[in-house]
């Protein structure tokens, strides 16, 4: 009676998006060709963070001991959107902050779906 199945157990979240899709995304990356190489790093960087797999956030490279929870995501997007604001930005710099800041909204859910369309050189 003290057991609880696999079935029953609730799947880790990341953000709002359950561990699996954002770890489904992350793997989609690799088959998506074309684009900016730095709006692919943001999204990868940005992804690989929020499932825990990096010890720095991609951003503002605070650390996170796992997934980081919602609050520490939203705060990367905050300063994500800062950068991307900044008019002194180099155009790579914002294709990256692009990629971090899409991949980081659709896990934090103000996206609907996880970005597939690339910026334009």
């Amino acid at each position: 009676m003290g057991q609880v199945s696999e079935r029953m157990r609730p799947e880790r979240r990341v953000g709002i998006r359950t561990y699996g899709e954002v770890d489904s995304a992350l793997s989609g990356l690799a088959a998506r060709p074309g684009g900016s190489p730095q709006f692919s790093a943001g999204e990868a960087v940005a992804l690989q963070w929020a499932l825990g797999r990096t010890a720095r956030s991609p951003v503002t490279g605070v650390g996170a001991r796992d997934v980081p929870d919602l609050q520490l995501l939203t705060a990367e997007v905050d300063a994500t959107v800062v950068r991307l604001e900044d008019p002194t930005a180099p155009a790579g710099n914002r294709d990256y902050f692009r990629g971090v800041y899409g991949a980081l909204a659709w896990i934090c859910g103000l996206r609907g779906r996880f970005v597939r369309e690339r910026p334009t050189a």
